[in-house]
C-alpha cells in the first residue's frame, strides 16, 4: 500500500466519496476543529499516517482498508492527545449505540 496516496480522502470527480453518514460527519467534525483552532492540520496529519502506517504492519494486503476508519481513529487520538477527549469515553458511547434496537434511527 502506498502511504502518501492512502492519505487522500476517496473521491470521485474531484469531489469527496463516502459511503455513510458518519463518514461525512467525522470529516466535517475535523475540518471545523482545525479552523477554530483546536489542532493544526499538519498535526492530524501526523496522526493519520501513524494511524495508516499501524494498520500496514499489523493487516495482511487482502484484507478491506476503510479510509475513514482511519481518519476516525486518527482524530481520536489526536483530541485524546490534546486532552479534548477521553478515548474510553467515546468507546463506551459507540457500545451504548451499538447496542440499541435494530431500527433506531439515531
Amino acid at each position: 500500500m502506498e502511504l502518501e496516496k492512502d492519505l487522500e480522502p476517496p473521491m470521485a470527480n474531484g469531489e469527496l466519496l463516502f459511503e455513510s453518514p458518519w463518514q461525512s460527519r467525522v470529516f466535517g467534525m475535523a475540518r471545523v476543529m482545525c479552523e477554530h483552532d483546536y489542532f493544526k492540520w499538519d498535526d492530524f496529519r501526523e496522526h493519520l499516517i501513524r494511524q495508516i502506517s499501524s494498520w500496514d504492519q499489523s493487516h495482511r494486503i487482502d484484507e478491506p482498508y476503510v479510509y475513514y476508519d482511519h481518519f476516525l481513529a486518527a482524530l481520536a487520538g489526536l483530541l485524546e492527545s490534546k486532552g479534548l477527549m477521553d478515548i474510553s469515553d467515546l468507546l463506551a458511547r459507540d457500545l451504548e449505540i451499538q447496542n440499541r434496537p435494530r431500527g433506531h434511527d439515531h
